[in-house]
């Protein structure tokens, strides 16, 4: 008995001791000079606290409230950040830069910040996380207003002056705040949009614009404070009571750029307003948000959160987990994950590769190191056809490098072929996130990595899923090869608007010139178990996917929304192999249960459910 008891205290003693040496240093920010609820800048501050950290775990913590941060020129630094234009150097709030093993707990505060400037920024950093704060601005860099009257002649809306300061022209609006003006004035297509008192994006606007006319002849006018009136000669016009975004500032920095760093988590973060993307993950490895939402701030009766999309992943490994993350109010797409493709321009010698960038937003980038993967990929099929090993990479200037491999690369590649880094690749885990209306798309996924995406609700206002890439256009990598897309509620309005690639509520559209029918770009994508309310035809529009099954599906038609598309088919399938859809159920009023098959056979529709008709493209010339 007493050797038992000597021998629960020993490891009681051994525990006690463990825990000692697990127990994580706490810096109260408060005890350096940083308190909330005076809009003192605490930029410099807080970035000398986190420069002076080592290596040791430790938890800096914000006691609840309010902190500013403003641009201070000892924290300007030069990024390349892609799908961003190329304005440098960035001005940073909060740098973590070559740091481990540090969680910033902000206790639920709101982080206010001021001008263009990028709230945090973390950098070839490892075990960071962040959790607790809410990101925002008392001046947004995007205005909004609501619309007062509308006719043919005249557009009056009202707008918040102290959220949005302005002064009014003849020609358009100057916005202006802290040490920024920028000019605005009506615009067609999709970069002015409109929100109902729901937050919804109305039907049948997005490229189609919410006010067309004759916009280059509008004279505009204050008739009272907050008051502006627009008139000219109009076609189109946008609902009295919804509100009008006026984006009239670039995308020039990120809300949180995650850099080239490794286990990053994220957790209990309301961004509620950025000046570019929301959140950036560039070169990263692992990366865990759990609650992270990127909507308009509740308190302040705003429509628009994000100035972009909202997660953006690139050239990232490794896992993406994404877990109970909202989206409501951003000017592009909830979710975006890709690689990059960038173009050959010259084959130097049997081993070495001149490249470029081909997008402007881009450029920079550091696209590979020694070890590296790389895929020849053949520009007008986007077929691969060949794999090296990078033993050097060497940048010439922000839009050209040279690319060095270990072995013989093969004969034939020419400026008509394009390359993929296969090592930046990441698995993605996505559920339980809530997809509200934005401009254009829901989830774009580009990545050969096995993906699941599950128990989901879409309301976006074009389609809900697109799976893409193309090496011709934004360059946006890569082929995917495991996907499954479960149990998730596609509503109504769903592809309700028409934006660029937006053929179905699930879009799978690469950008290839010359199809293979042979050989599909996109392999192995399950659709399974969902529920789709469309007021349209288009369900699932496919092009290139060998081995596509769209089964135990629930499609029930929705009146909310007149039908517009063009495409009249729930499944259009072009130069596809191994399709099965099967055992869906389709209540007997939706529209269509038809299919077309273009560019390709129809035993290539290896089983397909009797009610469907299914035609093809020959029955259509």
């Amino acid at each position: 008995m007493m050797k038992t008891i000597y021998k629960y205290i020993l490891i009681a003693i051994l525990f006690s001791g463990c825990a000692e040496k697990l127990k994580i240093k706490e810096i109260n920010v408060s005890d350096y000079g940083i308190v909330p609820n005076t809009k003192k800048n605490f930029t410099k501050e807080i970035n000398e606290l986190i420069y002076n950290l080592n290596d040791e775990p430790v938890t800096i913590l914000f006691p609840k409230g309010r902190y500013d941060f403003y641009p201070h020129s000892l924290y300007f630094r030069p990024y390349y950040e892609t799908n961003t234009y190329d304005l440098n150097p960035k001005r940073l709030a909060i740098l973590i830069e070559k740091k481990k093993n540090i969680t910033i707990d902000a206790q639920g505060s709101d982080f206010i910040y001021h001008d263009h400037i990028q709230p945090f920024t973390v950098d070839n950093s490892e075990n960071i996380s962040i959790k607790n704060v809410n990101i925002d601005w008392d001046q947004p860099l995007t205005a909004e207003a609501e619309v007062i009257e509308a006719d043919s002649t005249h557009i009056l809306v009202k707008i918040d002056k102290k959220q949005f300061p302005y002064a009014v022209h003849d020609k358009g609006i100057t916005f202006a705040a802290d040490d920024w003006e920028a000019e605005w004035r009506l615009s067609g297509g999709s970069w002015l949009i409109e929100f109902n008192k729901k937050h919804i994006i109305p039907a049948a606007t997005g490229d189609f614009g919410a006010v067309n006319g004759d916009l280059d002849n509008v004279y505009y006018s204050e008739t009272s404070p907050g008051i502006v009136l627009m008139k000219g000669n109009f076609t189109k016009l946008p609902s009295v009571g919804n509100y009008l975004i006026m984006r009239h500032s670039t995308r020039d920095h990120s809300g949180i750029l995650l850099y080239h760093s490794k286990n990053t988590n994220l957790e209990n973060i309301n961004v509620y307003h950025t000046s570019g993307l929301g959140i950036l993950s560039q070169y990263c490895e692992n990366i865990k948000m759990e609650k992270v939402n990127m909507i308009p701030n509740p308190h302040k009766n705003r429509y628009l959160s994000g100035h972009d999309d909202g997660l953006h992943f690139m050239g990232c490994k490794g896992e993406i987990v994404i877990n109970y993350c909202d989206s409501q109010g951003l000017m592009d797409d909830p979710i975006n994950i890709h690689g990059t493709y960038v173009p050959v321009t010259e084959k130097l010698n049997d081993n070495t590769l001149k490249c470029r960038y081909a997008h402007d937003m881009s450029c920079g980038l550091i696209w590979a190191k020694k070890g590296d993967s790389i895929g020849f990929i053949d520009k007008k099929t986007l077929n691969p056809i060949g794999v090296g090993v990078v033993s050097k990479f060497t940048p010439l200037n922000s839009e050209k490098f040279h690319l060095e491999f270990q072995n013989k690369i093969p004969e034939i590649l020419s400026n008509e072929y394009s390359l993929e880094n296969l090592s930046c690749t990441p698995n993605v885990i996505i559920t339980n996130c809530f997809v509200g209306s934005n401009r254009a798309r829901g989830f774009l996924i580009s990545t050969p990595g096995k993906v699941l995406v599950e128990n989901n609700i879409f309301e976006t206002s074009g389609s809900a899923i697109l799976i893409a890439g193309d090496a011709n256009y934004w360059y946006e990598s890569g082929a995917v090869k495991d996907i499954t897309i479960r149990n998730n509620e596609f509503r109504s309005s769903c592809n309700s608007s028409p934006y660029q690639f937006c053929e179905a509520v699930i879009s799978i559209y690469p950008e290839i010139p010359h199809a293979d029918p042979l050989n599909p770009y996109h392999k192995n994508i399950k659709i399974i178990n969902n529920s789709f309310n469309p007021s349209d035809y288009p369900i699932l529009y496919a092009k290139s996917v060998n081995g596509l099954i769209f089964k135990g599906n629930s499609i029930t038609r929705s009146y909310d929304f007149k039908p517009w598309h063009l495409n009249k088919h729930n499944f259009l399938l072009d130069a596809c192999k191994n399709v099965e859809i099967s055992k869906n159920k389709i209540d007997k009023d939706v529209l269509g249960k038809n299919g077309l098959l273009k560019s390709m056979q129809k035993d290539e529709l290896i089983q397909v459910q009797s009610e469907l008709k299914i035609e093809m493209e020959d029955d259509h010339q």
